[in-house]
């Protein structure tokens, strides 16, 4: 696999775990990186390289103006214009020449506006016992397999303790094929 491109991703997670597997993936974000390798984080503005040769984009679009559990401020964000501000940004990853897309977003708005996601993945799937819905909108990638699934475990906890962010340790879980 040649270049792999893991957007709006500071805490350089997913590019840990791919460049573990011998994969060479950059991080990209308008924010300085937090997870200790400047070497491989493209500290900028990500559309200009969107163009650029790559065999995968991972990207994760701020789901802060799209996400469903923000609906509640819909109307004020619709009327100031940052809604339609991520849903435009959102856009700029749907129609890549990049053989391979992924795009990931809490369930959120996106899921009308642009189309039903190709998947809906939850922590649980993968040894986690959080619940999170979080939708995948894939380009030239097959689904992604439940690796752990723990969820009998996970419904069986109190309510207040499976429903926490997901956090990208959830990444270390999901099998990622070179």
């Amino acid at each position: 696999m040649g270049k792999v491109l893991v957007a709006c991703e500071e805490s350089q997670a997913v590019t840990i775990e791919m460049r573990k597997l011998g994969i060479e993936a950059f991080s990209c974000d308008i924010e300085p990186c937090s997870g200790g390798h400047p070497e491989w984080h493209l500290q900028q503005d990500v559309i200009p390289i969107l163009l650029e040769e790559w065999s995968m984009i991972i990207a994760f679009p701020p789901c802060t103006h799209l996400a469903v559990s923000g609906a509640k401020w819909f109307e004020e964000k619709r009327k100031d214009g940052r809604q339609k501000e991520g849903i435009d940004f959102f856009m700029k990853f749907t129609n890549l020449k990049c053989p391979k897309v992924v795009i990931e977003n809490p369930i959120g708005i996106m899921s009308t506006i642009y189309r039903k996601p190709d998947q809906i993945i939850h922590p649980w799937m993968f040894g986690h016992t959080e619940v999170k819905s979080t939708c995948l909108w894939l380009k030239g990638l097959p689904l992604l397999k439940s690796t752990d699934n723990v969820k009998e475990q996970t419904m069986l906890l109190p309510r207040r303790e499976r429903e926490v962010t997901l956090s990208s340790s959830l990444i270390r879980k999901i099998k990622i094929k070179k």
